[in-house]
This record gives C-alpha cells, structure tokens and sequence, in this order.
C-alpha cells in the first residue's frame, strides 16, 4: 500500500449551525454549533480515516485558532505536520434555514501569505513529499501564494517518484491548465470550473470528456476526473473515457463531496486499484457525503452500499 500525504494550504475551522428561517434584522436563534477542522486537504485525510486508510496531512495553520485546528485533528487520531504561518486560520460559517432546507455558506478571508513565508513552505515540504507515493494537494491558495504553486510542488513530487492528485479551484486552477511542468498525476474539477477555465460550456458527458483529452494530450494532466454533480463523474485519461453515474440522491448537505470523491480516490490508487475502479469509489463516496449534515463527511458503511449502485459507462 502506498503512502499518502495530503497538503492543505488554505484550511478553515468550519461552524455550522441551522436556524429556522433566514432574515436580515433581527439577532436569529440558531442550534447549538458544530466545528470541524476543515479545507481540501485535510476534509480527504478525515474521509481516508473514515474509509478505513491512513495519510499525512500536511496544513498550514496559523494563531489560536491553528492551534484549536491541529488539536481537533489529532484527536481524531490524524498524523498532522503543522506548517506555522502568520495570522490567524480562517474561519468558514454554514447555516441551514430548517423551513427551506437550504444551506446558506460564508468564508472567511485567510491572511495573506508574504513571499518569504512560500519560500519557507518549499523549503520545508520537500523531504515529505520525498516519503510518500501519492500526495493529494487539494483546497483553494491564500493571497500571495503564487498561481502556479501546484506546479512547483509537482517538479518536486515527481523528482522523488510521488503522484499529485490536484484539486483546486480560481487562479490555481487556471494556472493548472496551462501546466507546462511534469503532468499531474491526476486533476479534479467539475463540469463549472471546466467552463471558467475553457470559455466553453459542456452539456453532456462526451463534450466533458473531449475538453478533458484536449488535457491530457497537451501534458497537463495524466488523468482528469470531471464532475456532473449529480449526474455523475467523468474520467479521462489517454486511453480511457468513462462515465460513473451515482444512485438517485436527495441532497442534505453538499459541504465535502467533492473532498470525499478525492480522498476516496486516493485510497484506493494507494491500494493498487485500477483509474476506473478508483472513480467509482469516489462517486460512491460522493454520494454518501451530501446525505450528511452541516460538514459532517461520508460514512464507510453508505459508501459500500453506493459503489454497489455504481453504473459505469464508456463515452
């Protein structure tokens, strides 16, 4: 089994709480709160634990309330490595409106990063990328971080014969897109960032799968993987395009899907699953997670019975 390391440079200490209705004015009752330490990488070292895997997470935290973040994660038994930066961890606010049943989000900024502090990063990252064969950098880049920050780690992760899965989203993914480096091992985005970076709009699995080999072919990526949100996920490589269509799901909470489907993912390439097999775990987990509340993540136990329900396609 191949070890995994997760790198989260962005984290966010995630409230939720829920409330019965949504005004502005008046001071709204809400039920007790819920935290969790959160931010890409970290929500997939949570979820690898919950399936049953191991990883390294790799977070760069900040203040008191880093502090609080990296004791949440240790006491949920995550091997963290703690990166410490200036200013304070985020914070990210989710609310439900009980009589809608919608969920209302807010983010916090994150203090901006000063070069130095990236210089540092570098510096300090490479002998644990040295150590693991799969490492997932996933989650936005705080102000100052250069765009093409994935693209450096992945030169170093692919020096010492690692993999990076990307998941990322804005300026870096952009960036990602026009990768001229090594390719990334793999690259997630959905069917919406797809759009923002391209300029073109895809209505069906196929077109997804046509911009996603467009990818693949000029060396971004080696494997692209392409969420329809509920209708299903995409994977591409160069000699596979193939839709993972999910069970019919209502929607409770859609806060960590897309983090469940990489960490899902990545535990199983880590167990020496085949790209096809490994997507459809990820639908799975996928899925599992928007039938939980607030930021609570998948469960092993519905992921299971999901992957059954897994249809697979060829495009």
């Amino acid at each position: 089994m191949t070890d995994i390391l997760t790198i989260t440079l962005n984290p966010a200490l995630d409230v939720s709480t829920s409330v019965d209705h949504v005004v502005p004015g008046p001071k709204l009752r809400c039920e007790p709160p819920r935290y969790d330490p959160g931010g890409g990488g970290v929500n997939v070292s949570r979820t690898i634990s919950r399936l049953g895997g191991q990883s390294k997470a790799f977070v760069a935290l900040g203040g008191d309330t880093g502090s609080t973040f990296k004791a949440m994660l240790e006491a949920e038994e995550i091997d963290v490595v703690a990166f410490a930066v200036a200013g304070n961890t985020r914070q990210s606010f989710a609310v439900l409106e009980e009589t809608s049943r919608k969920q209302y989000r807010f983010q916090l900024p994150s203090p901006p990063w000063p070069a130095e502090q990236t210089t540092a990063l570098l510096a300090q990252i490479g002998s644990h990328l040295a150590a693991h064969g799969i490492i997932v950098l996933s989650g936005s880049v705080p102000p100052g971080v250069p765009a093409d920050i994935a693209s450096t780690i992945n030169r170093t992760a692919v020096k010492n014969g690692a993999q990076l899965i990307l998941d990322t989203s804005g300026a870096a993914l952009e960036a990602a897109a026009v990768n001229s480096g090594p390719p990334f091992a793999l690259l997630r985005m959905d069917g919406a960032e797809a759009t923002d970076v391209s300029g073109r709009t895809f209505a069906t699995p196929a077109e997804l799968a046509g911009y996603g080999l467009e990818l693949v072919r000029a060396g971004v990526a080696e494997r692209l993987v392409m969420s329809m949100g509920s209708k299903g996920t995409v994977g591409v490589s160069a000699n596979e395009r193939f839709f993972c269509q999910p069970p019919k799901i209502e929607t409770l909470s859609a806060i960590g899907a897309g983090d469940s489907m990489v960490a899902a993912i990545a535990l199983e390439l880590s167990r020496g699953g085949s790209f096809r097999e490994a997507v459809r775990h990820g639908v799975a987990a996928a899925g599992s997670a928007v039938l939980t509340p607030a930021t609570e993540l998948c469960s092993k136990e519905t992921a299971a019975a999901f992957l059954e329900k897994v249809v697979t396609s060829e495009i």
